[in-house]
């Protein structure tokens, strides 16, 4: 195996990022007023697609979830094609065109979705950077951007074609530091964040017609091994998984913490919640996180089942915005993973990407005390293979 197809697989084995959860009660812990306010009674979704890719595979794989009880059954698959190893997955708001991004072959794939979710590949894929990685597309649904990691270090913006969903590179690739992974758009789609595990850095860009400027300050330290990140649903915090960074007694035994940054709202500049970092009492490693849509509570994710679920408050009183509260009984113990986590949109499931498990776990939770209950059936498998990425169509 070549150096670059080396550092390639490493690359392939760490690429989930974590994401996070909350909801919507007024909860008084430790002092704090935290606010997380969702009904005791989970409004039934209506049932969707997702999509996840199979990097060993080097397809991708149609998922149907149960809206009313987050289980997922099993679609059609891409056609396999060897070296492609599909590791980001990016899908318009228009729910019309989904971008695969091809580790291995330096292309994006383009596919057509189908009323009934189906995918059909659109084309010769088009080329992308060195060693891309992860892909994001602006709230607009005209620019998608990503991440080029092994030589590059760089983000490439390209245009999408409305009719067609055919890519255009706009301008050069702006560099955004050693080995770039994970990116994320703010809800405004106004600023943009790229984590720098190789240096435990976070580099952050302003966005406006197609063109990345770099944020006052950027990049900043965030910690060992950033490797995902996740933002509230106003737009003011930004949250950073450092699996590797060494903490401060009295939490010395436990390997891994969250940045928390403000994000201010003209320039995007970041700087350091107070008390950042968070971490918790147990567990290890946290690589993936999430925010639940409300805005209520953060979960971070670490390989192994025990105590691999971590769950913080954000914390709303004047002063304390955006800091993180260890919720009751957190780290809670059940099977985890670090390839990814996220959200439906309505707010009532998490999944999480669990490379040891090869498949996709569910979980419902507590809307007053975060704690996580394992959806039925899960986990749910992606055909014997570890997933990649993950994206609901909803």
């Amino acid at each position: 195996m070549s150096f670059l197809r080396a550092a390639r697989a490493a690359l392939v084995g760490q690429s989930g990022s974590p994401r996070i959860l909350v909801a919507v009660v007024v909860v008084v812990l430790a002092g704090l007023s935290l606010s997380c306010g969702k009904s005791d009674l989970i409004p039934t979704a209506p049932n969707h697609s997702a999509y996840v890719t199979l990097p060993k595979y080097g397809s991708v794989l149609l998922l149907q979830i149960d809206g009313a009880t987050g289980a997922i059954t099993t679609g059609t698959e891409t056609p396999q094609q060897q070296d492609f190893t599909p590791t980001g997955l990016a899908l318009g708001p228009s729910k019309k065109f989904l971008y695969a991004i091809n580790s291995f072959d330096d292309t994006i794939s383009i596919f057509n979705v189908a009323g009934n979710g189906t995918l059909a590949l659109g084309g010769s894929p088009t080329p992308a950077g060195s060693s891309p990685n992860a892909a994001v597309i602006d709230p607009s649904g005209k620019y998608l951007l990503v991440t080029n990691t092994i030589f590059d270090g760089t983000v490439s913006v390209f245009s999408i074609d409305s009719s067609s969903g055919a890519l255009s590179e706009v301008g050069l690739p702006v560099p955004a530091n050693a080995y770039p992974t994970e990116i994320l758009f703010t809800h405004s789609g106004q600023f943009v964040y790229v984590t720098n595990p190789g240096i435990g850095m976070v580099t952050g860009f302003s966005f406006a017609n197609g063109v990345l400027s770099p944020a006052p300050g950027s990049p900043v330290s965030s910690g060992t091994g950033a490797a995902a990140l996740a933002v509230d649903g106003s737009d003011r915090f930004l949250y950073v998984a450092n699996p590797s960074a060494i903490n401060a007694p009295p939490y010395e035994s436990t390997t891994g913490n969250i940045s928390g940054f403000n994000i201010d709202p003209n320039t995007g500049a970041l700087t350091p919640l107070l008390g950042s970092p968070f971490t918790s009492t147990a567990g290890s490693g946290p690589i993936a996180i999430a925010v639940d849509p409300t805005g209520s509570f953060v979960y971070a994710m670490t390989p192994g089942s025990s105590s691999s679920i971590w769950c913080f408050m954000i914390a709303s009183t004047s002063g304390q915005d955006g800091e993180l509260v260890a919720a009751t009984d957190s780290p809670f113990s059940g099977a985890a993973g670090g390839l990814f986590a996220l959200f439906d949109p309505s707010g009532n499931f998490l999944y999480i990407g669990n490379q040891s498990a090869s498949g996709i776990e569910g979980y419902t939770y507590n809307p007053s005390t975060g704690a996580p209950k394992a959806i039925s059936g899960s986990p749910f498998s992606t055909g014997g293979t570890a997933p990649g990425k993950m994206v609901l169509s909803e």
